[in-house]
């Protein structure tokens, strides 16, 4: 099972062997085209990432943490000149250590698909979703799920 995420149709997929299982309208980044770059820059992240934590007691409902910044962020980032060789090395050494990223860092992180679509239909970079949807997906997405944020 994975999940696949459109930004620019706002559609969370969840997907199993043998198919899309569920469909659900997401809100995403205020700054909706483009790759996360920065903290602040409310854009949500493309690429491959997965679940590294699960928060039932989150301040939006319920959360699934992404391992964003990943490899291949950061790489761009120490390419691009946003981050230090030393930050590089730290997201690195998070991955490889525990399976999540450094959130520290100038390219952010804290990037969750969590509740509170009723609320706003945006947000700061995250990915929202009804309430409803999200208790619905919750306890069927372990930790490592794969999660393909398109744009």
């Amino acid at each position: 099972m994975w999940i696949e995420i459109s930004k620019s149709k706002k559609i969370l997929k969840v997907v199993n062997e043998d198919g899309v299982d569920q469909l659900y309208s997401v809100g995403i980044g205020k700054s909706e085209v483009g790759q996360k770059e920065l903290r602040d820059d409310q854009k949500t992240p493309e690429g491959e990432y997965h679940v590294c934590v699960k928060n039932d007691k989150s301040k939006f409902y319920l959360s699934l943490g992404l391992n964003y910044p990943n490899k291949d962020d950061a790489e761009r980032a120490l390419k691009e000149e946003r981050i230090t060789r030393e930050q590089y090395n730290s997201i690195l050494s998070a991955i490889s250590s525990h399976g999540g990223s450094d959130w520290s860092t100038p390219i952010g992180g804290e990037i969750y698909i969590h509740g509170g679509l009723e609320d706003k239909a945006w947000s700061e970079g995250c990915i929202r979703m009804y309430n409803k949807d999200i208790e619905s997906i919750f306890e069927k997405i372990k930790i490592n799920t794969k999660v393909i944020i398109n744009p």
